[in-house]
């Protein structure tokens, strides 16, 4: 027989004891921001992730702005400024002007899961400290962003069915230890939610953005998608995908270094390139000017060049 569920003596199950130990330890640290921009408020979530009044939450919901106010679970209140913000990852960081709960503990994504369970915590629709649970559906997704008149893509996103609405967007995407491992973006469809993960490629652009207000990037001017090698090349490399260039951007340092269409990129910088986010990885600012070694198979011929990154721009953004 199940046991009446307004027994307050039962004990929690084990999903419940997880779901509920991290909404203790995370409600506290995720505020709802409030910002104003091009005359119009926005709404949406951020991540205490520092000691000294760092918040971690999307570039799009800060936007234009260079300040608003952020509102945390135990109804204290500090008004916050814009330290930096990076489209292309859709973070940004925002430092508040008073007392801030103590940080979150941020956890790495590349650990996660197909399966796992993950918490959001956030504020959607101006209900404050909401929490919803779910797994994780997919993982290395991408998703397209508008920055202006630009579209942009953000690689490697987490794939949730945790319930996301409007305003959760910089919130708090943690695992079942209650470690941060995404920041909450996009809502897709009825359960299908976005999160941009926290790894050691968004570490750098955090600290970027803390010390610089921006995120230098290298520029290469290719596309390229992944694609599976063929059994012989997997017993010669190791590797069991590889990136198939799609698209060279003519004048680009990729074409001055004779990359061509149809290529097979199998290294980079002396790496395995398996999928878009190794490249991604290595287009940081000391990539910028320096000679980048690239190999490829190009009609079942080893090819070696060399590439030399320019800084990316906002046209190439």
């Amino acid at each position: 027989m199940i046991p009446e569920p307004h027994d307050a003596d039962l004990p929690l199950d084990a999903y419940s004891r997880a779901v509920s130990a991290v909404a203790r330890e995370l409600t506290p640290r995720v505020a709802a921001l409030r910002v104003r921009h091009r005359g119009r408020e926005g709404a949406g979530s951020a991540v205490a992730f520092t000691g000294d009044g760092f918040l971690l939450t999307n570039a799009h919901v800060v936007g234009t702005a260079t300040g608003g106010q952020a509102a945390f679970a135990d109804g204290t209140t500090a008004g916050f400024t814009v330290v930096g913000t990076d489209p292309l990852s859709d973070l940004a960081v925002v430092r508040a002007d008073g007392p801030t709960p103590t940080p979150v503990t941020l956890g790495d994504s590349d650990r996660l899961v197909v399966g796992q369970l993950v918490v959001a915590v956030g504020n959607p629709l101006g209900l404050a400290g909401s929490v919803t649970a779910g797994v994780v559906s997919a993982l290395g997704r991408s998703l397209p962003s508008r920055s202006g008149n630009a579209v942009r893509v953000i690689e490697d996103v987490i794939q949730t069915d945790a319930a996301l609405n409007p305003g959760n967007s910089g919130g708090a995407l943690a695992d079942a230890h209650g470690r941060v491992v995404g920041v909450n973006t996009a809502v897709a469809g009825v359960g299908l939610g976005l999160a941009v993960p926290i790894n050691a490629t968004t570490r750098r652009i955090i600290g970027a953005l803390i010390s610089d207000g921006r995120v230098r990037r290298a520029y290469l001017g290719l596309v390229a998608a992944p694609v599976p090698v063929s059994a012989a090349l997997r017993e010669r490399t190791g590797q069991n995908d590889a990136l198939r260039v799609a698209e060279v951007v003519p004048g680009s340092p990729a074409a001055r270094a004779g990359l061509r269409r149809g290529d097979l990129v199998l290294t980079a910088g002396g790496a395995p390139v398996s999928h878009a986010q190794s490249l991604q990885r290595l287009m940081f600012a000391e990539a910028i000017g320096r000679p980048l070694p690239i190999t490829v198979l190009r009609n079942g011929a080893m090819v070696d060049v060399i590439a030399e990154p320019t800084e990316l721009d906002s046209e190439h953004a």
